[in-house]
């Protein structure tokens, strides 16, 4: 047959009292903590930014395309809206030029002119962008 021990409960020892908190205080506590975990679990303000891969450059120097402050706004902007709705490659162009972007990385892959947009199949990409 098992031993079992009893062992005393000391009832001397000391416990500490639990203060209740009021419903109101209580409130603003939960929403002070709530607020803080939104903030920290929501991502920062993303900054969309834009770089060329060595083959884009080469391609856009070889075919006259130049690379502007204005452009790589343009190409910032596109990058942004199409995150926001979940792309992850896609084709910014407009009327005379073209570029294939990955959103991740943020890095133009390649370029073309106008010229050869017109004999060319777009693969591998899940959104395109015009050009603001």
């Amino acid at each position: 047959m098992a031993e079992y021990r009893i062992t005393p409960i000391d009832r001397t020892a000391q416990v500490e009292q639990v203060q209740p908190v009021r419903r109101r205080e209580a409130g603003s506590q939960f929403g002070s903590m709530l607020q803080r975990e939104i903030q920290s679990a929501a991502p920062a303000q993303e900054s969309f930014s834009v770089a060329f891969s060595k083959h884009a450059k080469a391609r856009a120097e070889e075919r006259g395309i130049e690379v502007t402050p204005t452009l790589m706004d343009q190409l910032a902007d596109s990058v942004e809206r199409a995150s926001a709705k979940g792309a992850t490659n896609i084709l910014a162009f407009d009327a005379t030029r073209a570029f294939i972007i990955n959103i991740p990385h943020g890095r133009v892959i390649t370029t073309m002119s106008q010229e050869e947009m017109q004999e060319n199949i777009f693969t591998n990409i899940d959104g395109a962008v015009l050009l603001k």
